[in-house]
């Protein structure tokens, strides 16, 4: 027996895909968990390990060579997408676009996290705590980098469609 073929439809356009910027709405959530859980770890540590992590300068420093690299890559998506006019690979639009939105949730996690780590320690007469305040605020600033330059990336990303006017 031989199979029907289904009667044949009228090519259809393509859906168009549109993703929306990230939320700042998204972005405070994650901010203020990260806050919740910063300032949480400091008591909790003392009273399971007896000691509060220490904050060295290392952890700022990391996250401002993330912030380098996002930085660059932002620069360059944007000068390869609206200065030069080239599109994009899709598979690099889309890495960047996730790289961007994962860095500026990540970013704002760590931010609140070493804020809260920092609120923590206000009032507190041990002996490194301001030192262990001021660092985590430096750290928090540094994430709040990493956020911005995600953003940055993820605008670079962006291009216009065909039905946008000039």
């Amino acid at each position: 027996m031989r199979e029907q073929q289904p009667p044949d439809e009228p090519d259809r356009p393509e859906p168009a895909g549109h993703l929306r910027p990230t939320s700042p709405a998204v972005l405070t959530g994650w901010a203020v968990a990260g806050i919740v859980g910063g300032w949480l770890l400091h008591p909790a540590a003392e009273r399971l390990g007896g000691t509060a992590p220490i904050v060295t300068w290392a952890q700022p420093l990391a996250l401002l060579l993330v912030v380098a690299i996002l930085g660059g890559t932002a620069w360059s998506t944007w000068r390869t997408v609206h200065v030069q006019r080239v599109r994009l690979d899709p598979n690099q639009a889309v890495n960047r676009l996730v790289l961007a939105r994962a860095c500026a949730y990540v970013g704002a996690l760590v931010a609140g996290g070493y804020l809260g780590y920092a609120l923590s320690w206000l009032g507190d007469a041990a002996e490194l705590a301001d030192q262990r305040m001021w660092r985590s605020v430096v750290a928090a600033a540094a994430g709040v980098g990493v956020s911005v330059t995600a953003l940055l990336l993820e605008r670079a990303c962006r291009v216009r469609s065909d039905g946008d006017a000039a």
